[in-house]
């Protein structure tokens, strides 16, 4: 892999870290021919926008406050609504993922991967997860992890060696597919 430039981290900022980290393995997942299924984000994005049209409705009513009482009270109960929704579909649905994928094409699976990521606050562990967007499916493998220290990823200078995150990566998602291991 030819880099374009060097990811480089605050190696005392976690998220710093976290951040580089997991978009490499998303251009690991994403080179390895899989493609970004972004319709979770769209159903974010979009009560997003809902929620942000009612406070507007809200704020710039053309009744003042006396008057307004009750559409006030209607847009605010709309408000914690769709914030409830929202929340509870980052809560149940994301979760820490930070890739959804469709299938790959011409495979004979019919459910893409969740790769999901964990580094704890004051800790340097990483946590990467492979498993199936639809763990009901009978086409469905097992999750598969990868729990190591970041150290092992970046040198002493903050900058990420891709190379060894990449085969890492790699590895995880053959041992989910079940592919054989390729000899570099």
């Amino acid at each position: 892999m030819a880099s374009k430039s060097q990811k480089k981290a605050n190696l005392l900022d976690h998220h710093s870290i976290k951040h580089i980290l997991d978009e490499s393995v998303s251009e690991v997942v994403k080179g390895r021919g899989y493609s970004e299924d972004v319709r979770l984000s769209n159903v974010r994005l979009l009560i997003g926008t809902v929620i942000i049209v009612i406070a507007l409705f809200a704020q710039f009513y053309k009744k003042k406050f006396p008057e307004n009482r009750d559409f006030l009270l209607a847009c605010i109960a709309l408000y914690v609504i769709f914030n409830g929704l929202l929340q509870l579909i980052i809560y149940t649905k994301e979760k820490n993922a930070i890739l959804f994928t469709y299938p790959l094409a011409g495979s004979f699976t019919s459910t893409g991967l969740v790769v999901s990521s964990k580094l704890p606050r004051f800790s340097d562990i990483y946590t990467l997860t492979v498993e199936s967007a639809d763990p009901k499916s009978i086409s469905a493998n097992e999750p598969v992890n990868l729990t190591k220290s970041v150290t092992e990823w970046f040198t002493k200078d903050g900058v990420l060696v891709e190379g060894l995150l990449w085969k890492d990566v790699e590895t995880l998602i053959a041992q989910y597919t079940k592919e054989p291991k390729k000899s570099k």
